[in-house]
């Protein structure tokens, strides 16, 4: 445990002496905060507004339109958050592949350190980081909406919101380190991270509402784990500002407007519940960590031949 602990240690702080991959981690998150106050805030704003002009009958505009910016801001940052764990797990991962490089890692493979364990270091370094700067960049965006008026989460929540940041975070860790098991440049891992970071937003259901896609292409996103944990962390965050927004029409709108902006997803008729959301990610993350296992034994045993 010892070893692993210090290899933690170091795996994180040469990553956070790289200010340039620190910077690119959190690239991903600035875009979509820049394409929210640019354009599609704004934009899912209207829409909430309009469905509560369409059916809510004689309201208090700048009420609504408060509740609504709140809803969507929410909204916002449960998507970044989800980010985050992506794109920063996976670039911490990178410090493998520069240790690969430097030939680091074949004196580590010679060091009375089991492989087992130097695996574990570049897995919970790359969780930890991860959900760190997923739990860091929650609490500034709490800090910006409370000094907007808008009232602070409760313990409940933000243990959920905790918990949900650290499921996602080792998940992808986990896959980082399947992925880089077959990447042996940095060149090629930052090609890689590039279009992970490029599609991340889109795959998550970010950058638009699932229900401005296509049924093929929510379709295919409803199979890859990035959707789940957005629309899980959307759930838990905007379930109180979601009520309040559409407080006095049928519980069907809030219901269908909830499904339109991905933060509940469906099967056919069937609500996919977070429990089943819950369970796809670890099986992800249990399928990356068995295959994993398979390729470094493999090369374990090539390697004393």
């Amino acid at each position: 445990m010892r070893e692993i602990c210090y290899l933690c240690k170091r795996n994180m702080l040469v990553f956070m002496r790289d200010y340039g991959a620190v910077f690119f981690s959190v690239l991903s998150m600035l875009i979509i905060l820049l394409l929210q106050v640019v354009f599609l805030g704004e934009m899912n704003v209207e829409n909430i507004l309009w469905v509560l002009s369409e059916y809510g009958g004689v309201r208090d505009v700048a009420v609504d339109e408060r509740n609504a910016e709140y809803l969507v801001n929410l909204w916002t940052l449960a998507g970044i958050l989800i980010v985050n764990t992506v794109t920063v797990s996976l670039t911490v991962i990178q410090t493998m592949i520069r240790d690969e490089v430097k030939g680091q890692l074949a004196l580590l493979y010679v060091a009375p350190v089991k492989r087992i364990k130097i695996a574990l270091s570049y897995i919970l370094s790359s969780g930890s980081i991860g959900s760190g700067m997923s739990l860091l960049t929650f609490v500034i965006g709490q800090g910006y909406l409370v000094l907007q008026g808008n009232p602070l989460v409760s313990m409940g929540v933000f243990l959920k919101v905790f918990g949900i940041i650290l499921l996602n975070a080792f998940v992808y860790a986990t896959i980082g380190y399947l992925l880089a098991l077959f990447v042996h440049s940095e060149s090629a891992w930052g090609g890689l991270l590039t279009v992970i970071g490029t599609l991340v937003g889109f795959l998550g259901g970010i950058y638009l509402p699932v229900s401005q896609l296509t049924e093929g292409v929510v379709r295919v996103l409803k199979c890859l784990p990035v959707l789940h944990g957005t629309a899980m962390m959307r759930e838990i965050m905007t379930k109180e500002a979601l009520e309040k927004a559409f407080a006095g029409l049928p519980e069907v709108i809030p219901h269908q407007v909830a499904g339109e902006m991905g933060i509940t997803l469906w099967s056919g008729e069937i609500q996919i519940t977070m429990e089943k959301q819950i369970l796809l990610l670890v099986f992800y993350g249990i399928i990356a960590i068995i295959v994993a296992a398979v390729i470094s034994r493999q090369r374990t045993i090539h390697d004393k031949k």
